[in-house]
């Protein structure tokens, strides 16, 4: 296997992917900009490391020099995918994150850096974690199922688990923008908890409250499936939808830089992301539906792991396939690079059947 790189990979989920490529008797070279950790993580694990700041892009394209891929695990995304982005295309390494941002998605999936993948001869592919494979897979297989759907909803929630310091200090850097949807093919801002709905995942998690988030498939699904009507769910208590609801005026102050350096200072003292328990025992419930224009339908649910757990296996597999040279140059989504089946390939995923219906139910009375 050629030689590939984990930068970031003393973070959070960089270290969980690490440590799951040397379970897998995958040699990584691990990477980031502080030395003593990638260094000491490097030695356990009897892997080599390299240590370049991502402020620089000169030292990051030195970094590169002789990897064919990159997995890149160190948020936010919206800061430092760029420069890995643009040390990529230069010195032909493929790309691969681990984002959930949309601006980044947005970005690395326009048509100008496609066609830049494509003169470089490399693929270029944010989001191979839970962020958003299983969510990309299932959006495409409903598609698939229901052809000339208008609108796609999307939704997910966890029986267990947290949030890593990492997804905590990525979603406080993307405020005060805390709502989007799809609209006729745009990405609408929109208010926090701009709709709320009970959804049935099916298994233990049965019945859930939930509430639209601006999550990453707002983005992909699009480039996916080309359904110009998206928005996605995750669950949350009846009770917290209302409180934040009441908050919405105040949600504009969470722009102003004091107040984002106290989250991000709360954060780094708080918060730790789930421990092996937890990653073990917490499952996530994905339901996806596609509506067409005569107001059939298609519903579909998937189960998965812990999403971390997640993210390192899904990124490792994504790794493989890349460097196995199944993929083309270009930008793509987790299903257009591997195809809507990559989720369930996966180790610990189960997918729910699809279910059509062909005419809307009547209205009751």
């Amino acid at each position: 296997m050629a030689d590939w790189l984990i930068y970031g990979a003393n973070g959070y989920t960089g270290e969980l992917a690490a440590r799951e490529a040397v379970a897998q008797g995958l040699r990584p070279i691990l990477a980031g900009r502080n030395g003593g950790a990638v260094s000491n993580l490097a030695r356990e694990l009897d892997l080599p490391s390299r240590v370049f700041p991502l402020e620089d892009p000169a030292a990051v394209r030195a970094g590169l020099v002789g990897v064919a891929a990159v997995l890149h695990c160190a948020g936010p995304f919206l800061h430092t995918s760029p420069i890995m982005v643009n040390a990529c295309l230069a010195t032909g390494a493929h790309y691969l994150d681990i984002t959930g941002e949309m601006t980044v998605f947005e970005s690395i999936l326009s048509a100008k850096k496609a066609d830049a993948a494509t003169r470089a001869a490399i693929a270029l592919l944010p989001g191979v974690g839970f962020d958003v494979v299983p969510s990309d897979c299932l959006a495409t297989r409903l598609a698939l199922a229901l052809p000339g759907a208008i609108s796609l909803t999307l939704a997910f929630a966890a029986d267990g688990g947290s949030f890593s310091r990492g997804t905590a200090r990525t979603m406080i850097e993307n405020l005060p923008h805390v709502g989007a949807v799809r609209r006729n093919g745009k990405i609408v801002e929109v208010a926090a908890a701009h709709d709320a709905r009970e959804i049935d995942f099916g298994g233990r998690l049965g019945k859930r409250w939930t509430m639209t988030i601006p999550w990453g498939d707002v983005s992909t699904a699009y480039h996916s499936t080309g359904i110009p009507n998206i928005q996605v769910f995750t669950g949350t208590p009846l009770a917290q939808i209302r409180r934040l609801r009441r908050l919405r005026p105040l949600i504009p102050l969470t722009g102003l830089s004091p107040i984002k350096r106290y989250l991000l200072k709360r954060v780094d003292k708080k918060v730790a992301g789930p421990g092996p328990e937890a990653r073990a025992k917490a499952r996530t419930y994905l339901w996806g539906e596609v509506v067409d224009g005569s107001g059939a339908t298609a519903t579909a649910t998937l189960e998965t792991p812990e999403a971390y757990y997640f993210t390192a296996v899904s990124a490792l597999a994504a790794v493989r396939e890349v460097l196995a040279g199944t993929v083309a140059p270009g930008a793509w989504t987790p299903s257009r690079a591997f195809g809507p089946d990559f989720v369930t390939r996966l180790p610990g995923v189960t997918a729910g059947e699809v279910h059509l219906q062909e005419e809307p139910d009547p209205p009751a009375g």
